[in-house]
């Protein structure tokens, strides 16, 4: 099983408590769901800031400002988070993790 949690989860942003609660709540199930489940295999992806219609409603520059404290210092791409999935749902070896996808925005 591979669950898609967010970035909110562990990052102190005003407005997104309630995203945090959420998404820190599905980030401990994973880890003892994958303990409790074994050999089924659970996992997470923990996108961060993904270029999406999502962000069409924001406010104007919250989009750039959001990434732009990455490392990385863009948007990623859906197929990116697709990518971490399928990498999640392939490897036999790989449970209890939760794979950020968020061009090192959980560095900062």
């Amino acid at each position: 099983m591979v669950f898609i949690t967010a970035a909110s989860s562990r990052l102190a942003n005003p407005g997104t408590s309630g995203l945090a609660a959420v998404n820190g709540a599905l980030e401990r199930m994973v880890v003892t769901l994958a303990r409790e489940l074994a050999p089924i295999r659970i996992n997470a992806v923990s996108p961060g800031v993904i270029d999406t219609g999502w962000w069409d409603d924001k406010p104007a520059g919250l989009f750039e400002a959001s990434y732009g404290k990455a490392p990385l210092a863009r948007p990623g791409q859906p197929e990116e988070v697709a990518d971490a999935v399928l990498f999640l749902m392939g490897n036999a070896f790989v449970t209890g993790v939760i794979l950020d996808v968020d061009g090192g925005l959980h560095l900062t």
